[in-house]
């Protein structure tokens, strides 16, 4: 051992960003470990290791005794007084001394032993530092390099580790090739025997949230709050958003500076459509402005049952329900509210078309109009 190695301890310690407690308590232990194979003593031992100039002794711990029976299991941990005063006059029966053993050229099997157990315990300190960084980040988006791809799964390169992006949580028809760069959701950190393991999404909700976070620096300094996201990846996304200053314009502060800020994170999830709508307490509001792009007429809220019943003109019912009940599936989500969607003629058929003097003493039929909130051209 000497300072050529202590030198290579720190200079591992600094690039696998471990503690190097870690690395010399193993090399201590190797030590000790090393010295009981070389000679085969099971006596009590200690090793005292020079963290700054490598230099270390191995010592052995004695009892001193005035007799030492040589039955007994404990005699290769004892030592007579008579031996003992030969090392100092002032030892008596019942103290404790310790006597350097050190092997001469120890060195060379030290440097050997201490070599493997120091890749072992760095690669150990190493995956411990790793699970501590990232398990901190889950919830976060990430960036990192796609490295290759197995089975349809995508492992991505996040600098210490490689991150793992399950075919589950892909953007369907989204493709990806080596060295591409990559945002994902950091999802969940696994602690395995194999290290930490870092599983991706491109799907999660929050996803999309983080990345407004990070475009926007209204929603990133708390002057718009985002209440709402529901996703369909990689075909639509629908965001609500709030702000308590009467004078900011969430809506407008999400789509940025010519449609800069929302096109951005358009681009990062491949052309998925996001309608960013305004959050409002009254429910009825909050309906007709999710269901954009669609103009609404009127909503009709059932505060018990969570239900309500929104009028569209004849030509917008299409586009309020969307392909396949998309738009009206994301807007109940969004909301939290069932959504029965009828257009003007249907709701007429079927008495909710009377005039505004029948209805007056209707509380729960109001004329809303649609916030109209979206960056999709109306289709």
């Amino acid at each position: 051992m000497n300072g050529n190695l202590i030198e290579a301890v720190k200079g591992l310690v600094k690039a696998k960003k471990v503690d190097e407690n870690v690395v010399f308590d193993a090399l201590e232990m190797m030590l000790l470990t090393a010295y009981k194979k070389e000679t085969g003593s099971n006596a009590k031992t200690s090793v005292s290791l020079n963290r700054e100039t490598g230099d270390y002794h191995i010592y052995a711990e004695k009892t001193v005794v005035e007799t030492i029976d040589p039955a007994s299991e404990n005699a290769v941990n004892e030592i007579t007084v008579e031996d003992a005063k030969k090392i100092d006059k002032s030892y008596e029966a019942g103290d404790m001394l310790q006597i350097d053993v050190t092997p001469k050229n120890f060195g060379r099997v030290a440097a050997q032993t201490a070599k493997q157990v120091m890749i072992q315990k760095l690669r150990e300190a190493e995956r411990g530092s790793i699970y501590n960084e990232f398990s901190g980040r889950e919830g976060d988006v990430i960036t990192g390099t796609v490295k290759w791809s197995e089975s349809r799964t995508i492992f991505v390169d996040l600098g210490r580790v490689e991150g793992i992006l399950p075919y589950a949580e892909q953007i369907e028809g989204e493709e990806f090739h080596t060295n591409d760069k990559i945002k994902c959701y950091v999802l969940e950190v696994r602690k395995t025997t194999k290290g930490p393991e870092i599983i991706l999404s491109r799907t999660h909700p929050n996803l999309l949230k983080r990345l407004f976070e990070l475009e926007v620096p209204e929603i990133y300094s708390g002057t718009v709050e985002i209440k709402s996201v529901v996703r369909e990846a990689g075909s639509r996304s629908k965001i609500a958003v709030y702000a308590m200053d009467p004078n900011v314009d969430p809506v407008g502060a999400c789509v940025g500076p010519k449609g800069q800020r929302v096109q951005n994170i358009v681009d990062e999830l491949h052309d998925e459509k996001i309608d960013i709508v305004r959050w409002d307490e009254d429910p009825a509001v909050y309906i007709a402005n999710a269901l954009s792009p669609a103009k609404v007429i009127s909503v009709s809220v059932w505060e018990e049952e969570k239900s309500s019943f929104v009028v569209v003109p004849d030509y917008q019912l299409s586009l309020a329900i969307g392909k396949s009940g998309q738009n009206a599936r994301l807007a109940a989500k969004l909301t939290g509210w069932k959504i029965d969607i009828k257009s003007e003629t249907q709701a007429k058929e079927e008495g909710f078309g009377q005039p505004e003097e029948e209805a007056e003493d209707d509380d729960i039929l109001g004329d809303i109009e649609a916030g109209g909130d979206t960056e999709e051209d109306k289709e």
